[in-house]
């Protein structure tokens, strides 16, 4: 217990050196108060990664169908009461689009800050989807950039909550919200056979996020460009961060697509080679022999 106290002194001592004063309208509020509990559970996840691929290696996979189609529908509906909430709130309290400072609306401030804390214990939650993934033995689904983003986001959040709690900081996560109720939506569909069909437009949620993204970083510049006493390191941090997660998806929709595109046009030159070997000439996409058929 004393080796905890004087970790959890340590941790927080920093970042009050390195940020200054908290917030205090959300003093009290569940997992805000130190940052350890945050710290050790982002340890958890992450050794949870390594031990949990280690134990599941001569093990079965988990098909988890049923617990992934109830999680990922959960996920969903927290989602849409978070942008729902968040769209009522800023409305209500009459927030700007291109700067809000922290200190404007009073009481409805706190009302912004109430959901931006289900934003940031969303990203626990979401832990989840890496150790779903570890039991379905879908190793290859682990990327840095699934890692990266899961672990710092809960981490992030935790600072804005501490410091910059309302204010400008909803833009980013009414945008997230929407896109996690189409992606886990797609997710939770996908688990049932019957659904898949209609999936088409997985591609399009990548394409979505990087939108998400770019709009985040606009949003977060204009801020620069016509202060409102917002504070100036937040919006650089969350500039660069929002720059390193273009690269990371930008490159995972490459690498993704890329190789589909190239796996496709492989097999398209393989049946076409098969079809002239045997007599037969394709009619738009289709081979003879399937027209006969």
């Amino acid at each position: 217990m004393e080796y905890y106290e004087t970790v959890d002194r340590f941790l927080n001592s920093i970042l009050d050196t390195l940020f200054g004063e908290r917030d205090p309208r959300v003093r009290g509020w569940l997992l805000l108060d130190s940052y350890t509990p945050t710290f050790l559970l982002t340890l958890t996840y992450l050794l949870t990664i390594y031990l949990g691929t280690k134990f599941m290696k001569n093990r079965p996979a988990y098909s988890l169908k049923n617990v992934l189609l109830f999680y990922n529908f959960a996920v969903t509906l927290l989602s849409f009461y978070m942008l729902i909430e968040l769209i009522s709130s800023v409305w209500s309290a009459g927030y700007r689009l291109q700067c809000q400072a922290l200190f404007e609306a009073g009481d409805a401030d706190i009302r912004v800050a109430k959901v931006l804390w289900w934003y940031y214990f969303s990203k626990l939650i979401e832990f989840l989807d890496t150790f779903f993934i570890v039991l379905r033995k879908k190793n290859s689904q682990i990327s840095f950039l699934h890692v990266y983003h899961h672990a710092s986001m809960f981490n992030i959040w935790w600072c804005v909550l501490n410091w910059i709690p309302c204010g400008q900081s909803f833009f980013g996560p009414t945008l997230n919200s929407f896109i996690h109720i189409l992606m886990y939506s797609y997710y939770g569909l996908s688990t049932i056979p019957s659904m898949h069909k209609y999936l088409w437009w997985k591609r399009y949620l990548t394409q979505a996020q990087l939108v998400q993204f770019v709009l985040t970083i606009t949003h977060t510049v204009s801020a620069w460009v016509v202060p409102c006493g917002f504070p100036m390191g937040c919006l650089k941090f969350q500039t660069f961060y929002m720059c390193t997660l273009v690269v990371l998806f930008v490159n995972f929709y490459v690498q993704t697509y890329r190789k589909r595109k190239l796996e496709g046009d492989r097999g398209a030159k393989a049946a076409l080679k098969n079809n002239h070997s045997n007599g037969l000439v394709s009619h738009n996409g289709a081979s003879s022999k399937n027209k006969l058929q």
